[in-house]
C-alpha cells in the first residue's frame, strides 16, 4: 500500500495496511454515512493514522507491523535500544517525541515499537519465547509477576543501589510498586485507577447528573433513562476490566485461585450484562467487537447512537486521549466505576511500568533510558501526565502549571476522589491471569449472544478458571 502525505510518500507493509484499512473501513461504513455526509474529520482520520505509522516506524512499525523481528541482542550489535509500548496516538506520538530527545541529549537511538493492547501481549510473548524481547518494555501490573517468575525481567535494584536509576525524589511507596519478592523489577510510570469515562455533553442534555462512588443499581437506572431516551447505551462488561471491581467489591480477588467458595459468587457478575442486553440498555458483542483503540471506542467513534456508548471504563490516564479522540463539542467527564461497594472497589494503582528485559546485551544503557523517563524535565514537558501523575515529587511538581484540563482533572480525580475512597493495592496477577481472561472474554460474549444463561457462564469460568490456574502452580 502507498499513501501520499504532502510531499512525502510513504510504503506500507501488509501488517500496517490492515490496520489503516481497518480505519479506513470503519471511518466509511454505513452507520458512519448514513446520517449525514462523510465528514472531514474521517478523512483526517485515515491520514493522521497512515502518517503515524510512517513517522513511527521501527524495527517493528508503529502499527504493530513485525517486518524485521529485531530484539534485545539485533538491538546490541547495531548499537541501538529497542523500546516497546502499547496505547493510542497520542502515547505514541509523546513517546516518540522523547525517544528523538534522548538521542539528542544522549546520543543513543532508542527505537520505538508500537502496538494495540491485544497485539502487544502477543507480540511479547513471541519475543520472549525466541529471547528477542526489546531491551525496554511497557509493562502492566496484571502481567508484572509472569514475566518476573519466567526470569524475563532485569533486576534494577543494583542499577537503584549505584545511582544510575535515581529514586531520590520517589516515595518508598512508590519504589515499592514495582517490587517482586525483595527486588524491584520495575519503575511506574506513573499513578493511575480504573474510571468511568462518560459523554458529559449529552447527559447534560438530558438533565443527568453523575456522581462519583456511584452504586451499580443507581448507574443501572441512569442507563436505562439515557437508553430509553437516545438510543446510547452503556460499555461496562467488555474484555472482563470489570470483573476486578466486582471482586474486590465482593472480597473474592485472585490470589492463586478464583476467590469465592462456589460459582454461585459470580453468576451476578454474568447477570450484568444478561440483563443489560436483553433490555437494550447495554451494548452489543457485535457492537463492541471492534474496540481495541481509543480512537475505535464507540464512546467517541461513529454518529449513529444505535452503534454508541455514553460511557466506558478505562485507566484514568485516559483521560487526554478520549477527550482528544472525542467529536468537536463533545465533553468527555471521569468518575469512578459503579459497584456495590465503590471504596473497597477503588485503588491507587501504577498505571504502568518501565521494565528491562533480562536478555538486553546493554543492561546499563536501558536503564538509563528508564531513569530518563522518570526523572527528565525535558522528557516530561512532552509526555506530560499521559501515562498518569508521574511519581517523582520533583517531576509532578513541576509539570503540573503545564498539563492540560484532562491532566489536571485527573490528577484531581486521583487525590480527591480515589485517594481518599479507596482500599490497599491488590496482590500482583499469578501466572495463568492472561488464560482465565481470554476464558472471562469468551464467557462473556456467549452470555450477551444468549448461548449461555448466566448460570452456566458462572459455573464455566469457575472450574475452568481455576483448572487454568492450577495448571501454573
Amino acid at each position: 500500500m502507498f499513501f501520499v502525505f504532502g510531499s512525502k510518500f510513504y510504503q506500507f507493509s501488509s501488517g500496517e495496511n490492515h490496520y489503516i484499512m481497518r480505519y479506513i473501513k470503519r471511518s466509511f461504513s454505513k452507520e458512519n454515512m448514513e446520517e449525514k455526509q462523510v465528514k472531514r474529520k474521517y478523512l483526517k482520520r485515515a491520514a493522521a493514522v497512515a502518517l503515524a505509522c510512517a513517522l513511527a516506524a521501527g524495527s517493528m512499525t508503529a502499527c504493530g507491523s513485525d517486518k524485521s523481528g529485531s530484539g534485545s541482542k539485533e538491538g546490541a550489535a547495531s548499537g541501538e535500544l529497542t523500546m516497546a509500548w502499547w496505547g493510542n496516538q497520542v502515547r505514541n506520538e509523546r513517546t516518540q517525541q522523547v525517544l528523538d530527545k534522548y538521542k539528542e541529549e544522549e546520543g543513543t537511538t532508542v527505537k520505538g515499537q508500537f502496538f494495540q493492547w491485544d497485539d502487544y501481549w502477543s507480540k511479547m510473548a513471541t519475543s520472549a519465547a525466541g529471547k528477542k524481547m526489546p531491551d525496554i518494555i511497557q509493562m502492566d501490573m496484571s502481567y508484572l509477576q509472569q514475566y518476573v517468575d519466567k526470569s524475563q525481567l532485569l533486576d534494577l535494584t543494583p542499577y537503584i543501589e549505584d545511582g544510575t536509576l535515581d529514586t531520590s525524589n520517589l516515595s518508598e511507596d512508590a519504589v515499592n510498586m514495582g517490587k517482586v519478592g525483595d527486588k524491584i523489577y520495575g519503575v511506574a510510570a506513573g499513578t493511575s485507577a480504573s474510571c468511568m469515562f462518560y459523554n458529559k455533553t449529552l447527559l447534560d442534555e438530558l438533565g443527568i447528573t453523575i456522581k462519583d462512588n456511584m452504586t451499580l443499581d443507581e448507574f443501572i437506572e441512569i442507563a436505562k433513562q439515557v437508553y430509553d431516551k437516545t438510543g446510547y447505551r452503556a460499555n461496562l462488561i467488555h474484555y472482563g476490566m470489570y470483573m476486578e471491581v466486582y471482586a474486590r467489591a465482593n472480597e473474592i480477588q485472585v490470589v492463586d485461585k478464583l476467590g469465592g467458595e462456589s460459582a454461585e459468587d459470580y453468576v451476578d457478575y454474568f447477570k450484568i450484562s444478561e440483563d443489560g442486553v436483553k433490555e437494550g440498555w447495554h451494548i452489543s458483542p457485535s457492537q463492541a467487537a471492534d474496540t481495541a483503540s481509543v480512537e475505535e471506542d464507540p464512546m467517541v467513534y461513529g454518529s449513529n447512537p444505535d452503534n454508541m456508548t455514553w460511557c466506558t471504563i478505562n485507566g484514568s490516564a485516559m483521560l487526554t486521549a478520549y477527550q482528544t479522540a472525542a467529536p468537536e463539542g463533545t465533553d468527555i467527564a471521569i468518575t469512578t466505576i459503579p459497584s456495590t461497594d465503590p471504596k473497597k472497589s477503588n485503588y491507587v494503582k501504577p498505571s504502568m511500568y518501565y521494565c528491562v528485559s533480562a536478555d538486553t546485551k546493554n543492561p546499563e544503557e536501558a536503564v538509563k533510558v528508564l531513569n530518563y523517563f522518570t526523572n527528565s524535565s525535558e522528557a516530561y514537558k512532552i509526555l506530560l501526565a499521559e501515562r498518569g501523575i508521574p511519581v517523582s515529587s520533583k517531576i509532578s511538581e513541576e509539570i503540573m502549571p503545564l498539563l492540560s484540563q484532562e491532566d489536571q482533572e485527573n490528577a484531581a480525580f486521583i487525590t480527591d476522589v480515589i485517594t481518599p475512597n479507596s482500599s490497599a493495592l491488590p496482590p500482583l496477577a499469578p501466572e495463568g491471569t492472561s488464560e482465565a481472561q481470554d476464558l472471562l472474554r469468551k464467557l462473556e460474549e456467549k452470555v450477551k449472544y444468549g448461548e449461555y444463561t448466566s448460570e452456566q457462564a458462572a459455573e464455566e469460568y469457575f472450574n475452568s478458571a481455576n483448572e487454568i490456574y492450577a495448571e501454573h502452580q
